[in-house]
């Protein structure tokens, strides 16, 4: 058997760089890509002689195998590969090398992000010595009841797959099993290998069939025949079906079938966030988004099916209202996905555990006989009609010094191209985006609503950014962040300065925490703690009126992006969009600063979201929204009966 000596980072790299996925495209066309097309690294004593001299190698003898790119966080590496797998539809991610100790921890974050999203990450932190010769280690954290356990075992409930390379023996058997995760569609998300510092740089006799090119193929099981039967069954006796489109219908390329099935039978669709973009906005079937932050015609059509078809979705919380959206006495699911764990939420009797697409596919063979009464139909594009002209006038631009963010968001729309992509991932702007962005192609709307993670939009954006151009797509990608994320992580604007990778941002500036500023406002704890203002010692709070001194947009400018800023007024919309014009003509990462006023609010799209209100209270306040709170809980609907 022919070998190589190698060390086990060598080896590792050199096995990443020869991992392939194969997919079929919706069309039917056979898609190989690398499946781990770089590595993000930030080094240290832990990894620089492992790791990084296995890239450095690399690097020197070939720069095209496994390029190595520089991160600023190590969170926002796993943000970034996060990023690039949504652009590419799972088939394809990064990896992420920490060193020891707070570099592999910084990484826990992103990893949580990835698993939650169910979108491949391949994390690669750095451990303490395994033979333990030199313990503790700078930066290692013992533990006298477990001198076993190191940080890097914090990485077990968030990821998909975790093991540590004790020995370097082990590497053959980790590296493909890690390989099988990263690939599957029900079980992906954070992979993690733990590489303990001295044995990364340990060697061994590596086959050379570990090093050969390697095919995985994406798994697109199709419907088992009696589950499928049960499923058409009840969608045949349905008078009022609804589709809950989800991110398992992009992910699996279905939206032609989604689009064929659903004019074939006239049926309504409402999308979650990782859905957006399954169906054209103006479509005459998409209602829009559908759930807590969901438009009022998804949700009025919701409260009234009688069967709920849920296609890729895991019915989050927000998707579903906390349970309030789905009012029917009677209403059944019927839950399409890869994971079964998703397929029987809701207590459902109708699972069908299958690929999006392949189920689609079997549905539309009998799509022709699932058509909807005249009058649903006639419902459905009454609501829709209603809702869209909502819309419009919400986007439309008001003349105020101050304007609010659903004028910016429209500001944003009429600059942008279809093909052009939307980054967000927390605060306001995630609600107010579902209910009024109108996406016009199935890669245009990336908000990372899972984990709502506050810090992802730049890195994301970038991740995402990546992820178009290595597939020759030049499309812009624009971020819209605002202040209170965008000072959570926001060091990634060096590295798009650094690879000249142009991105879009537009920083809103509403001095605070908007969305949980509202959200305060509902549960009756009045904003405390929301706004951004100088400490008040005699109250000892943030609630006064002296705003801080903050200049984002020089801080931008320090980091030696473009920066153009918006002055508040009557024509401040007007200046935005030619600010957005400048960018999209530019070639170089551009940020756009533009003040908002946070008390103006998206048109209610009467979703719920249950978040407990104190149940006593001395605050008028809060008392009144427990009251309020009691009523609203009454509409929630138990898993059975």
């Amino acid at each position: 058997m022919t070998t190589r000596r190698m060390t086990v980072s060598q080896a590792l790299i050199e096995f990443l760089a020869n991992q392939w996925t194969v997919d079929r495209d919706g069309a039917g066309a056979e898609i190989r890509e690398r499946t781990v097309p770089g590595t993000f690294g930030i080094f240290g004593h832990g990894n620089v002689a492992g790791i990084g001299q296995a890239l450095k190698q690399l690097n020197a003898h070939d720069p095209e195998l496994m390029p190595y790119y520089q991160a600023r966080n190590e969170q926002a590496m796993v943000h970034q590969a996060v990023g690039y797998a949504r652009m590419h539809r799972r088939r394809g991610t990064y990896a992420a090398a920490a060193s020891v100790g707070p570099g592999a921890t910084n990484l826990l974050t992103g990893a949580a992000l990835a698993t939650t999203n169910r979108l491949p990450a391949l994390l690669l932190p750095s451990d303490t010595f395994a033979t333990r010769v030199a313990d503790p280690v700078l930066q290692q954290l013992e533990q006298p009841h477990d001198i076993g356990l190191t940080v890097n075992d914090a990485f077990r409930p968030v990821s998909k797959f975790f093991d540590r390379v004790q020995r370097p023996e082990q590497l053959f058997s980790i590296a493909l099993a890690a390989m099988r995760v990263l690939t599957d569609p029900a079980e992906t998300g954070a992979v993690t290998i733990a590489l303990p510092e001295d044995v990364q740089a340990e060697a061994l006799d590596v086959p050379a069939e570990f090093l050969q090119p390697r095919e995985w193929r994406i798994r697109r099981p199709r419907p088992e025949r009696d589950a499928f039967a049960a499923a058409l069954n009840a969608i045949r006796a349905a008078k009022r079906p609804l589709i809950v489109a989800g991110g398992g219908v992009l992910y699996s390329e279905a939206e032609t079938q989604l689009r064929a099935f659903v004019e074939a039978t006239g049926i309504p669709v409402g999308t979650s966030q990782a859905g957006g973009g399954v169906l054209d906005w103006d479509h005459p079937q998409n209602l829009g988004g559908i759930g807590a932050t969901g438009t009022l015609a998804a949700n009025r059509i919701a409260a009234e099916a009688d069967l709920v078809i849920g296609i890729g979705t895991r019915y989050s919380d927000f998707t579903t209202a906390s349970r309030t959206v789905f009012q029917h006495s009677g209403v059944r699911f019927v839950n399409i996905n890869v994971a079964a764990f998703d397929a029987f939420k809701h207590g459902t009797q109708l699972p069908v555990v299958a690929d999006a697409r392949e189920a689609l596919t079997e549905l539309l063979e009998v799509a022709g006989e699932l058509r909807v009464e005249a009058a649903y139909a006639e419902r459905i594009g009454r609501e829709k009609a209603e809702w869209d002209a909502t819309v419009d006038a919400a986007l439309a631009p008001t003349g105020l010094p101050l304007p609010g963010q659903t004028e910016i968001i429209g500001a944003v729309q009429r600059s942008s191209e279809p093909a052009d992509v939307i980054v967000q991932a927390a605060g306001s702007l995630p609600g107010d985006l579902h209910k009024l962005w109108r996406v016009r192609d199935p890669l245009g709307y990336h908000v990372e609503y899972a984990y709502s993670c506050m810090g992802y939009e730049i890195a994301g954006g970038l991740g995402a950014k990546r992820g178009l151009l290595a597939a020759g797509d030049d499309r812009d990608v624009i971020v819209m962040v605002g202040d209170g994320s965008y000072l959570m992580l926001n060091t990634e604007l060096v590295t798009a300065v650094a690879e000249g990778i142009k991105l879009i941002v537009v920083l809103i500036q509403n001095h605070g925490y908007a969305s949980i500023g509202h959200l305060s406002e509902t549960v009756g704890s009045e904003r405390f703690g929301t706004w951004y203002r100088e400490y008040d010692p005699e109250a000892r709070n943030f609630q006064g009126e002296q705003v801080l001194p903050v200049d984002l947009a020089m801080n931008a400018r320090s980091y030696g992006m473009d920066v153009i800023e918006v002055a508040p007024g009557p024509d401040a919309i007007a200046k935005l969009e030619a600010a957005l014009a400048t960018a999209k003509a530019s070639d170089r990462a551009t940020f756009i600063h533009i003040n908002s006023d946070p008390l103006r609010y998206a048109p209610d799209g009467s979703g719920w979201w249950d978040v407990p209100v104190a149940e006593v209270s001395t605050l008028d306040s809060t008392q009144r929204a427990r009251t309020e709170y009691e009523e609203q809980r009454a509409a929630q609907r138990p898993l059975l009966g």
